[in-house]
């Protein structure tokens, strides 16, 4: 792994929460994307090398609406960028951790995601990311 490429904040209220944060980090968001597939909008700060995804829910059946049910606003994931992630994914498989996907499933941020499961990763959901690189 390379680098942490995000940490992903779970927020009810999408606006609320880009309000909050373009006050604390001085800076407003510069994206905003809707991940359909997960039932999530997700908006983006940058934070000088680092960033800092919001995620709103989109429906109350998707992931990020349970999180908050259960566990309520604040750390959702941490994510990693990877440069293979298929590679990295059989490596984890063989260390004995847990995958949430089989294969590596488009996310925002024109990123290849797989998820990692919190049992087998200290309590911690972990999202290994690798950027989709563009066919010239």
């Amino acid at each position: 792994m390379k680098k942490i490429e995000h940490i992903g904040i779970a927020v009810k209220d999408l606006d609320a929460g880009n309000a909050l944060f373009e006050k604390l980090l001085g800076k407003k968001h510069y994206k905003t994307e809707e991940v359909a597939s997960e039932k999530v909008i997700t908006s983006f700060f940058k934070n000088g090398p680092n960033k800092i995804e919001l995620l709103g829910a989109t429906a109350p059946d998707s992931p990020i609406a349970k999180f908050l049910e259960k566990r309520g606003e604040g750390i959702h994931h941490i994510a990693f960028e990877v440069e293979d992630i298929e590679a990295e994914m059989e490596r984890l498989r063989e260390e004995g951790f847990r995958l949430l996907n089989e294969k590596p499933k488009k996310g925002a941020d024109n990123k290849l995601v797989c998820f990692v499961h919190p049992k087998t990763a200290g309590g911690v959901l972990v999202e290994l990311c690798q950027t989709i690189k563009s066919e010239a």
